[in-house]
């Protein structure tokens, strides 16, 4: 039996075991799953933002195509010989002059700082179609002429290839043209950027596209870091703060005074995967506490099952001797009548009494016993008729009081007046109040003390079965009225009992719709409370069918 039970706790212990670890591993990998979702969708923004900064990057460069196709060293020359440029440089010129990006073209065909060296430069005339000289120009040419100047002197030794676009931040841009044979300058085309049309026509547009806060999961703003100023953004709505910034997308090569920093929050992506892990959380953890509860309650079950079991077999040795007490009595005491050894009338009325208070409690455990199987077949029958309780106290009293007193009890009895009518079946109420009784006196040592109270209120009458006994150890009382259970002390195994009392108490209180309670201090004595709904009211005066009101059923409490 220990080994089973040993094993039955291994059992049980790996199985709480397994199902923690497997909660734990799916509870991993739906976080895993969904730190997965949040990154992928994190890096689509990333990605989509980056793919933007290189999309204005080549809105820059797209009229400059075709740079590479020309012969740098034939423009040279052109500029040397003091001819008009090249057509196919003419034609990008003029392609990049009709962009609305872009607000101004000049060319300088020397290696030399134009405005220091007042170099009149080559400025394209929309209205002529052709690049004319001029000596007025804005100082921004020169600083960008200038910057690319400085540049190139590091990179022209080993460039490969024959131009070069340098960005002077939002300002301009300059293409330096590298002729490649002798790795010389050829000139530098200097082209100013329109600003306006550059935030409020291109960059904003695109930021806009990407959609405002709610929609994209993100907050962009374009930002010129230098006058710490916000130039565009997706959500108007939302208040430029560093402190929400998570994410900062520069330009490549160019506009080195802006970029797009980025506050991330919840996409719908990120909200779908959110509610799916919570989702996915919530029926994991509703199989989980199922799972356990199951668990739990097929352990708990058997080991109900292996304690009533006990308290079974514990029960039968107990009954068999009990049954074999009064059949052994009763047989020696009929042996000696029936061979005459007996003939005095003192010793035949002794013997007399011994048989009959032997057949009295072989007659008590045999009903306590029909009484259990009837209650567990479901047979049992009641002839409920309106009572007094009072009255059928006293008659338990008067038939019973002679023996109690045997016992060297006292009895004391209260009883309040005018008490109403209760539904009941009147054996029943006798089973009850005789169970009570007698675990009183089977449990009581010294002070042997009854108390008998009965009492009213609204609802229910009430009787009281109290004594002065060794009281009930608070972690058993609420199994006292299982079947078959009894306190396991010193005293009680010196009590015969057979642990069925107090259950038909239980079971016969509830069917006829009462109420039992406990209370009970170890040491001290234990009081038991029986209750029955009212069915009249105190000043009615006959229990007629008209005042009998129906009573709902009354819950077992303990």
């Amino acid at each position: 039996m220990k080994f089973k039970l040993s094993l039955r706790v291994i059992l049980f212990g790996l199985g709480l075991l397994a199902v923690v670890g497997l909660t734990g591993m799916n509870v991993y990998s739906l976080y895993a799953l969904h730190e997965s979702t949040i990154n992928t969708s994190v890096d689509n923004q990333k990605n989509q933002i980056s793919e933007f900064a290189f999309q204005t990057r080549n809105r820059f460069r797209t009229p400059l195509r075709g740079m590479r196709a020309l012969d740098m060293a034939e423009l040279q020359h052109f500029i040397a010989d003091g001819k008009d440029i090249p057509d196919s440089l003419l034609a990008i010129i003029k392609r990049v002059d009709e962009d609305p990006l872009f607000s101004g073209t000049y060319f300088l065909g020397r290696d030399v700082d134009p405005c220091q060296a007042n170099e009149p430069l080559l400025h394209y005339n929309r209205k002529l179609g052709r690049m004319v000289l001029t000596d007025h120009y804005p100082e921004v040419v020169c600083d960008g002429i200038n910057l690319a100047r400085a540049r190139m002197k590091s990179l022209i030794g080993e460039y490969q290839w024959n131009n070069r676009l340098i960005h002077d931040t939002e300002r301009s841009m300059t293409v330096a043209m590298i002729n490649l044979e002798d790795h010389s300058i050829a000139g530098y085309l200097n082209i100013l950027v329109n600003e306006d049309y550059l935030i409020n026509e291109f960059l904003a547009p695109g930021l806009a596209n990407f959609g405002n806060t709610k929609e994209s999961g993100m907050t962009l703003w374009l930002h010129d870091w230098t006058v710490n100023e916000v130039l565009a953004t997706n959500d108007p709505d939302v208040e430029y703060n560093i402190k929400k910034v998570e994410q900062l997308q520069r330009f490549p090569d160019m506009l080195e005074n802006w970029n797009i920093k980025i506050a991330f929050n919840e996409n719908p992506i990120i909200a779908a995967s959110n509610a799916s892990l919570m989702r996915n959380l919530i029926i994991l953890g509703v199989g989980v506490l199922f799972l356990l509860g199951s668990l739990v309650f097929i352990y708990t079950t058997a080991q109900r099952e292996q304690h009533l079991a006990r308290r079974q077999a514990g029960f039968l040795a107990n009954v068999t001797h009990e049954l074999k007490t009064p059949l052994a009595v009763m047989q020696a005491a009929g042996e000696n009548l029936a061979d005459g050894r007996v003939t005095s009338p003192e010793r035949l009325s002794s013997y007399g009494k011994h048989i009959f208070n032997e057949s009295v409690r072989l007659r008590k455990m045999i009903e306590k016993l029909l009484d259990v199987a009837k209650n567990e077949a479901g047979q049992t029958i009641l002839k409920l008729a309106p009572n007094k309780i009072d009255v059928l106290v006293k008659d338990y009293l008067r038939e019973n009081e002679s023996w109690i007193r045997e016992t060297g009890f006292k009895i004391e009895y209260k009883c309040e007046k005018n008490l109403p009518m209760v539904m009941l079946d009147t054996d029943s109420f006798f089973t009850i109040l005789g169970n009570l009784v007698e675990n009183a006196i089977k449990y009581s040592a010294d002070d042997k003390y009854l108390g008998i109270d009965i009492s009213k209120d609204d609802k229910f009458v009430s009787v009281q079965v109290s004594d002065h006994g060794i009281g009930i150890p608070k972690s058993a009382r609420k199994y006292v009225f299982d079947k078959f259970y009894r306190v396991e002390n010193e005293f009680t195994s010196n009590t015969k009992g057979h642990g069925l009392g107090l259950s038909i108490v239980k079971n016969l209180v509830e069917l006829n719709g009462g109420i039992v309670t406990l209370k009970s201090v170890e040491g001290s004595g234990s009081v038991f409370t029986v209750s029955f709904p009212v069915i009249v009211k105190p000043e009615s005066a006959s229990p007629s069918r008209n005042n009998l009101k129906e009573v709902p059923r009354a819950e077992y409490v303990s």
